[in-house]
């Protein structure tokens, strides 16, 4: 799995509900986290690939070792496979993202 982002380009907006759902289709057990606006996590990684949906608000993902960041608004999709380092900092509105993990 490579870094990937999914921009949300359906005509009806993105829900929590719908995000979900295809999530779970997808065989992935998501949950649900939030932060403030303008909250930062600092340069990070896992050991598991990570799924991310915004369900609302936005969030930018810097990706120190590609040199780029993301942003990111609500309905677009982040894939981050173990070992990649990244940090966020969290738009002016806020963010609540539904995230799950591939081990």
């Amino acid at each position: 799995m490579g870094i990937r982002v999914t921009a949300w380009s359906e005509e009806i907006p993105a829900t929590e509900d719908s995000l979900r759902l295809r999530m779970q289709a997808e065989g992935l057990r998501p949950y649900v986290w939030s932060n403030e606006p303008f909250d930062e996590y600092a340069a990070h990684l896992h050991g598991y690939d990570k799924v991310i949906y915004v369900v609302s608000g936005s969030i930018t993902f810097g990706l120190p070792q590609e040199g780029r960041s993301v942003h990111l608004r609500t309905g677009d999709r982040l894939e981050l496979p173990a070992g990649t380092i990244h940090e966020a900092r969290v738009g002016d509105a806020g963010v609540v993202c539904l995230e799950a993990h591939r081990e």
